[in-house]
């Protein structure tokens, strides 16, 4: 292990020496939000200097077996436990260098998740449809909640557009390699020939802000329409001005929200995605910095970008990004998505490791 990642390791298990002094310090409880802090940066640096103290172990019976190779009656002895101690070592610095990656602030938080029909009419909105169920059921199998905040269906079925939440805990970090441009080939339904028919959605994940405050929406710069729903809902929604249309003037982000039949509601809503929406923008324009010094596969931010093909003749599902292909689509299709975000995760990782290889 390097030099300098060891003084970092030894610094952070000073400060968990110095957290520990500190919570059990008289009148410190007293302070809520200083003790949460301090609670919360001791649960952050006890596996992490847990494991450094497993690693300076090895270290210590490395060096302890390495004195006792003199000894001819224990040189046998010696060398296994050489052995042992020098994986046990390779094993902790390889944990320690994962620990020690910089983790996404956003991974934790709820998410808004945009999908948009694209190219191929009325098939591209009922895969947009089917998309939407993918996501939902992959929701449920970890217990997330779904909540519809806006949806413009199509006359066949399946979504011009649609935005739900899902709020649950690692929302953000399980989904948000899945922004992009999503393909399918298949045979539409209302193909009588029998061809095969190319189509795109475009898929956006968004982390929800954990307060509208959090972004910096000026007043000013914000245009609201107020209009009458259209669509699903029954006689009174469609009789009151209760769908809410934000403008953001300075980007030209539109968000409408016309779900709920009280308009304050709606415009909660709305302003909730808007927030989402322009904290996605900054965090795309940082993205695309990074990217521009490094070639990431994972993670650009780029939405025009063809990341996944769904092809039903053949039942396979392929991951541009990590030349991913699984032969298991229905399964995928019904939310069983988990051995593809682990794999983009993966993939994430390893970047990260090299990146702070290089930087070392």
């Amino acid at each position: 292990m390097k030099p300098s990642m060891l003084t970092k390791l030894d610094q952070l298990a000073d400060r968990l020496a110095e957290v520990n002094e500190l919570l059990i310090q008289e009148g410190v409880a007293s302070d809520r939000d200083q003790y949460l802090k301090l609670n919360r940066e001791h649960a952050e640096l006890s596996p992490l200097v847990a494991r450094y103290h497993e690693y300076r172990q090895a270290d210590d019976d490395l060096k302890t077996a390495q004195e006792m190779l003199s000894d001819p009656e224990m040189k046998e002895l010696a060398q296994d436990e050489i052995a042992s101690a020098k994986e046990r070592m390779e094993h902790s610095a390889a944990e320690l260098q994962k620990m020690l990656l910089p983790k996404d602030p956003n991974d934790e938080k709820n998410i808004f998740l945009e999908i948009r029909a694209g190219t191929g009419g009325d098939e591209s909105a009922l895969f947009a449809g089917d998309l939407l169920r993918m996501y939902t059921r992959y929701a449920e199998r970890n217990r997330w909640q779904v909540e519809m905040i806006s949806e413009s269906p199509s006359d066949l079925g399946g979504y011009k557009e649609v935005i739900v939440r899902i709020a649950g805990l690692g929302a953000y970090s399980k989904l948000k390699f899945e922004s992009g441009g999503h393909r399918v080939q298949r045979v539409p339904a209302t193909e009588a020939q029998g061809r095969i028919h190319t189509s795109a959605c475009t898929v956006a994940v968004m982390p929800e802000a954990d307060e509208v405050d959090e972004v910096d929406i000026n007043p000013s710069e914000i245009r609201i329409d107020t209009f009458r729903a259209s669509g699903a809902g029954g006689q009174h929604i469609n009789k009151t001005d209760s769908a809410v249309r934000i403008t953001h003037l300075p980007t030209g982000i539109v968000v409408e929200c016309q779900d709920d039949r009280s308009q304050h509601k709606n415009k909660a809503r709305a302003m909730s995605v808007l927030a989402a929406r322009i904290m996605d923008v900054k965090l795309r324009e940082q993205q695309a910095k990074e990217a521009a010094t490094r070639k990431s596969l994972i993670g650009s931010g780029d939405r025009s970008e063809r990341i996944r093909t769904y092809n039903f003749p053949q039942g396979r599902m392929t991951d541009h990004r990590i030349n991913l292909t699984l032969y298991k689509l229905d399964f995928i299709m019904d939310g069983d998505l988990n051995e593809l975000t682990t794999a983009l995760a993966a993939e994430r990782q390893a970047e990260l490791l090299a990146e702070l290889g290089e930087a070392g």
